[in-house]
This record gives structure tokens, C-alpha cells and sequence, in this order.
């Protein structure tokens, strides 16, 4: 099995660019190669900020922008990007099984954990692992939901989440604006 992700440029210095969204501003991060971060500024509980030492580099992410464009315009329903998020090697394994969650679906905690071979227990530790994920949206870690079918757990707001789900189609009704 591959791995969609690329190993990060060792050293290189953090780009970043800013960038609107019906979901508010997402902070792209990357390495001059591959995005190695997506965050929502505008969230509540944890938002994104700018950190020490980045360089700011407008239009250095276009292709990234282009398709998250075309995802929210409801054009694009999976991406091609390179992308190298940094984590352990459970964290990255959960986060290429969020990869391979379709469009328009969900999965429980607990079904991640069985497709990396672990145990219901694992569910915890997946969910830890998901909330971790430095590249929201693109690793589509808002797919994962309770076993019972609840939208539970999300780090940048659980209406994000729901909007998400909505705009994709996993949930019946329309998404609400949120801004």
C-alpha cells in the first residue's frame, strides 16, 4: 500500500498564505513542495494563528486555493495535492485512512480503528489522533462521526463540521451560512 503523503522538506522555512472561505479564513501552511497545514482562523475553541519565523508567500499556494475553491463550489469531491503532515506513525496512519473516507460518507471512530487492525478500544486513540490533524478538510477528518451516528469532536467547531457534512452531502439538508 502507498502512502498519500510526501515526506516534508527537512529544514526548509514555513510559507504560509490566508485565504477565504464559506467555512471563514483557512490558514495554508507548506514547505515550498507540499501543504503541510490547513487551519481555520476563525474558530472558536482553537484558532489558527501565525507562527514566529513564517513567511508570508501570496499565491504560493494556487493550486491548493483552485481546489478548495472548486470544493466549496461543489465542483471537486476529492483532491490532488501533495501533502506532508507531520505526526507520529499511528497519527499518520489514522490520517491516511481519513483519506480514503468517500465524499459524501462518514465512518465511526470505531471504523477507523478496525482498518488499521486495532480494537474498539483503539477508538479513543483515534479520535485523539484525528483531532490532531494538521490538514483539515483536505484529510477529511470532519467525516468522522459517534458511533451512533452524532457529530461529535471537532477542534474548529462542530457547526464547521456540520456545514461540511451538509455541503457534501452526508447530511440531508442544505448547510446553513455561517458568516
Amino acid at each position: 500500500m502507498t502512502t498519500p503523503f510526501v515526506s516534508a522538506a527537512l529544514g526548509a522555512p514555513v510559507g504560509y498564505d490566508i485565504i477565504g472561505s464559506p467555512v471563514g479564513r483557512l490558514l495554508l501552511t507548506g514547505d515550498g513542495h507540499a501543504l503541510t497545514g490547513l487551519y481555520m482562523m476563525d474558530a472558536n475553541r482553537h484558532p489558527a494563528t501565525v507562527g514566529p519565523g513564517w513567511v508570508r508567500r501570496d499565491g504560493a499556494f494556487s493550486e491548493a486555493a483552485a481546489q478548495l475553491g472548486a470544493y466549496f463550489a461543489g465542483d471537486l469531491t476529492e483532491f490532488d495535492l501533495p501533502l506532508a503532515p507531520t505526526g507520529s506513525a499511528f497519527q499518520l496512519a489514522v490520517w491516511e485512512e481519513l483519506t480514503r473516507i468517500p465524499y459524501g460518507k462518514t465512518v465511526s471512530y470505531g471504523e477507523i480503528a478496525a482498518a488499521l487492525g486495532k480494537s474498539l478500544v483503539a477508538s479513543r486513540a483515534v479520535g485523539l489522533a484525528n483531532g490532531r490533524n494538521p490538514i483539515s478538510i483536505i484529510i477529511p477528518c470532519h467525516r468522522v462521526i459517534g458511533a451512533d451516528g452524532t457529530l461529535t469532536g471537532y477542534g474548529w467547531g462542530l457547526d464547521r463540521k456540520e456545514w461540511l457534512l451538509r455541503h457534501e452531502g452526508a447530511l440531508t439538508t442544505e448547510p446553513a451560512a455561517l458568516w
